[in-house]
């Protein structure tokens, strides 16, 4: 199905997803040794991890604007190299402001991939195969969440917390190291896409930026993504506290139980592209947004329906099999966002729109976990915040079916200008 190049790519890509999640989640793994050593709060540990979402939201924007100017290959290799830095840097770390420094600044040097993984992938890949293609390379994220507490759990018990994040800060230099070797910016064979495809990504001139960024369907795409991200901050941040503390269970075996919605969700946004290529395939003549509006859609709902009686069943083994099988539904919309952006957008604005869409979905890491701690603290049960889960993308769904439509009209930059004039 692909060659041995775009192979190649892919599974550095992958590499990536896995490295970043590992990256992200082993403060979290750790902060039991941090919080002890430093002499932390909880108040203060809570704003060390949403401080990451401040310079994490405003770079998915930025890092996009960077792959359409730079080059995606620049710019995550860029990116691989600051955050695996930053991440080896809380090792040095000697208390709460340092910590807060050390994680927007590595917030910051994450928020390029996936707008780096989209343009890539647009560069690499013809239309066909781009949601699949996005859904595998993001699929090591969930993965890198899943093996982040083996790794970083037995390090810090064997040796020390800090050497930890010495030894992830190794591996992503390595993968820098090939990416930067090995990887070019496009194949060598320019005739990737196919004529249709080339003819709708590459008009005589460009199309404004500021045109996409007020389109429903963007704006309506990064509300679902909103969604999306509200649901997985909640259940990255809150579900093992919830298991704790509302279900009573030892941390040992919260670690153990965590493990099962990460591998779902790495098989839900492996499949993710896969199914909804599928369904273009045998639906073309439906266009091309059918495919990605149905999964989208039907997944993000039943998303929204498990979590929301996550919160209301009243034995643990439900309440974990919902939530698992929430996160997997979730992960399985997870390509879908960056294809739509991909079947509506000019190939020369991929990436800066796609970081404005993830820049809007990604408020939800700032605004979601303060939420639910005042929902818990307010209620003093988790109930309400699952529920708010649930309908917040109840509602992104069916804003989805009204307002995501194809893009008809686009001016370019003469146009736009020759206008205002």
């Amino acid at each position: 199905m692909f060659t041995k190049d775009k192979l190649f790519v892919i599974i550095l890509l992958f590499l990536a997803g896995v490295i970043n999640y590992l990256d992200r989640s082993a403060l979290s793994v750790g902060a039991p040794f941090i919080k002890e050593d430093l002499h932390l709060s909880a108040t203060e540990l809570g704003i060390i991890f949403s401080s990451f979402s401040v310079g994490y939201a405003l770079f998915n924007f930025i890092g996009g604007m960077a792959s359409d100017k730079f080059g995606a290959k620049l710019t995550l290799l860029v990116a691989m190299i600051v955050w695996s830095l930053f991440s080896g840097a809380v090792a040095l770390a000697v208390g709460f402001i340092s910590l807060i420094l050390i994680r927007i600044f590595f917030g910051m040097a994450e928020g390029p991939l996936s707008t780096t993984i989209s343009k890539m992938v647009n560069n690499w890949f013809p239309s066909n195969q781009r949601a699949s293609v996005v859904g595998i390379a993001n699929s090591g994220t969930p993965l890198g969440g899943a093996i982040s507490g083996p790794i970083v759990g037995l390090i810090a018990v064997s040796f020390h917390w800090r050497v930890s994040f010495i030894f992830i800060m190794v591996i992503g230099l390595i993968w820098a190291l090939f990416w930067g070797k090995f990887v070019k910016e496009r194949p060598a064979n320019a005739a990737v896409q196919n004529t249709a495809s080339a003819t709708e990504d590459k008009p005589k001139e460009k199309v404004p930026l500021t045109f996409y960024l007020k389109q429903k369907t963007v704006l309506f795409t990064a509300f679902a993504f909103f969604a999306y991200n509200y649901i997985l901050f909640f259940f990255l941040n809150w579900f093992p506290s919830y298991l704790v503390e509302a279900r009573g269970l030892s941390v040992k075996e919260m670690s153990a139980i965590t493990v099962i919605p990460w591998v779902l969700g790495f098989v839900g946004l492996a499949l993710s592209g896969i199914i909804s290529d599928f369904i273009r395939k045998r639906f073309i003549n439906k266009g091309v947004l059918f495919s990605r509006k149905v999964v989208l859609v039907t997944c993000l709902f039943a998303s929204a329906v498990c979590i929301g009686f996550a919160g209301m069943v009243s034995t643990t083994v439900s309440a974990v099999t919902l939530v698992a099988l929430s996160v997997f539904f979730l992960y399985l919309t997870g390509a879908i966002y960056w294809a739509i952006i991909q079947d509506v957008v000019d190939s020369s604005n991929v990436g800066s729109v796609g970081g404005f869409m993830h820049f809007l979905a990604n408020t939800a890491g700032i605004i979601g976990p303060s939420l639910t701690g005042y929902l818990v603290d307010v209620s003093g049960t988790f109930t309400a915040a699952f529920l708010l889960a649930g309908g917040l993308a109840v509602f992104a769904s069916l804003s989805v079916i009204r307002f995501v439509r194809p893009i008809a009209k686009r001016p370019t930059v003469a146009v736009e200008s020759a206008i205002n004039q």
